[in-house]
């Protein structure tokens, strides 16, 4: 059988930690091949070594049957393999085309920059693959799901056969992962290859040819996809059986934890995102608001935790006025907030995963006196943590940068969680994470529920809305127009009312 890539037997070892242990993959020519595993597993590690961003201690790379020695990604560039990364590698100021010929630059015969060539050529391979990339916008004005493309051109433009995707998924709203998997498809008619990074089951089931499972660094085996089903990919991957389906008995809401009244809250244009929006959270509830990102959620929920200034309206907590409070006065009055961006507002990178986990509470005692530190009580609170929320570090001290994206994740779950708010706001919570960790979330959002506490469960993934919530609050330009139990309703109905269509029920808002 001819492969166009083989990783043979790969080791690639950190301090105090084996990240792949002996993993194999062999990619066949024209196939999307999944590599399946949880946080953590080893799966961004195997292919930062395949794109030469990190050497292995043992092992053999061959592309095209040829054994080659990957040192760095220009030699990975050269042999055809290109990467999508997770966070994207984009200058926002620069245009498409200014991104995507960086370090690449196309001259003429008097050795200046042919701009307008490369133009021409970004053009026609946005047009071939369908990708409908405008070659002059500036990247810091268009959405996610175009920067992503942006990267998909940048690494076809150098010629890349094989495709590595990273969690590409990760930050797109259900419409463009859509036109991802068809743009990957796409891919595959024209002769290249994929390898794409998910624990996305649905995706994999959808889009994959073959799938390669990781567990805690060690390959588990590879399966032909047209042969199994989630469930069977799901226990391959953590090593148990996972249930799909959250187990919670129906809510008893009782007083109101949080009430907001005719909030107007404008966005950095000056543009008003949230119009005049009424919403009220009791103890014991999960109110998801369900929404196509852009409608308003994040400024809503910068306006509550004190992250942006509200321009008209209340928000109550517990019948006290926290209206324009600052993150710490909001904060220190029962509220707790995993956020969207955990890399923006939920980490100071830079920071050891120990001092990340005491963030909220490090001025307090036992972790602080008379303004000291006091670091014995910082690392055993986080050592308690990290056991308990399963958070998958060498160590304490180890950097909040170096940990995979689903465990800085379940570490800011921690930190938030643990404090017992009277509300929790949970932003995509689950964004990024395993089968096996949003399982573990969920339980946890549920019991904060079942303690008598406020939850406001903001998520893109539908699934995820109807799963947890109790309650279902439809956002739509900037306003609660419905609002629905996961009962009484269904995904296409949820699906019309996010687009604004409405759908006939006594007490919906105009």
């Amino acid at each position: 059988m001819e492969y166009v890539v083989e990783m043979l037997n790969i080791r690639k070892e950190f301090p105090g930690i084996v990240a792949n242990d002996n993993i194999t993959v062999q990619l066949k020519k024209g196939e999307i091949h999944a590599l399946l595993g949880e946080n953590g597993a080893g799966k961004s590690t195997l292919m930062n070594v395949l794109f030469g961003l990190y050497q292995p201690e043992k092992g053999e790379i061959r592309v095209n049957g040829k054994a080659v020695k990957i040192t760095d990604p220009n030699v990975a560039n050269d042999l055809g393999i290109g990467m999508v990364h997770q966070h994207f590698m984009l200058v926002e100021p620069f245009t498409v085309t200014q991104n995507i010929v960086l370090g690449k630059e196309p001259t003429n015969k008097f050795g200046k920059i042919d701009i307008a060539r490369a133009r021409k050529e970004i053009q026609e391979l946005s047009d071939r693959y369908g990708l409908k990339v405008d070659p002059d916008a500036k990247i810091s004005d268009i959405s996610v799901g175009m920067q992503q493309r942006v990267e998909i051109l940048k690494t076809l433009y150098r010629g890349a056969d094989v495709l590595i995707f990273d969690e590409p998924t990760a930050v797109l709203t259900p419409q463009e992962i859509t036109e991802l998997m068809e743009i990957m498809r796409s891919l595959t008619k024209e002769g290249k290859s994929i390898i794409l990074i998910t624990h996305k089951l649905k995706e994999i089931l959808e889009t994959c040819h073959r799938c390669t499972v990781i567990r805690k660094g060690k390959g588990i085996g590879t399966v032909d996809v047209a042969e199994t089903d989630a469930n069977e990919l799901a226990s391959l991957m953590v090593g148990r059986e996972v249930s799909f389906k959250t187990e919670k008995t129906k809510a008893t809401p009782k007083q109101s934890i949080l009430e907001i009244n005719n909030l107007y809250v404008r966005d950095s244009r000056k543009v008003d995102l949230v119009k005049g929006l009424d919403l009220n959270v009791r103890a014991g509830e999960i109110v998801g608001i369900a929404g196509v990102d852009g409608n308003g959620q994040t400024e809503l929920i910068e306006a509550i935790t004190g992250l942006r200034k509200v321009r008209e309206g209340k928000v109550m907590l517990n019948s006290k006025d926290i209206t324009n409070h600052s993150p710490r006065k909001v904060t220190e009055a029962g509220v707790g907030h995993i956020p969207q961006d955990r890399h923006k507002h939920g980490l100071v990178l830079d920071y050891s995963i120990g001092e990340n986990i005491v963030l909220q509470t490090y001025y307090k005692k036992p972790y602080s006196k008379a303004k000291v530190l006091n670091y014995k009580e910082i690392f055993q609170k986080a050592e308690k943590l990290i056991k308990e929320y399963d958070v998958r570090t060498p160590s304490v001290h180890t950097k909040a940068r170096a940990l995979s994206g689903g465990n800085q994740q379940k570490a800011i779950i921690g930190r938030e969680v643990d404090r017992s708010p009277d509300l929790l706001i949970a932003v995509q919570p689950t964004r990024g994470l395993d089968v096996g960790a949003i399982e573990f979330i969920h339980k946890k959002l549920i019991e904060e529920r079942d303690k008598g506490k406020a939850v406001l469960l903001v998520s893109f993934e539908l699934d995820e809305i109807m799963n947890v919530s109790d309650r279902i609050a439809v956002m739509f330009d900037g306003k609660i127009v419905a609002s629905r139990t996961p009962e009484e309703t269904n995904e296409q109905e949820l699906g019309l009312l996010m687009a604004g269509s409405k759908t006939e029920k006594a007490g919906d808002k105009e």
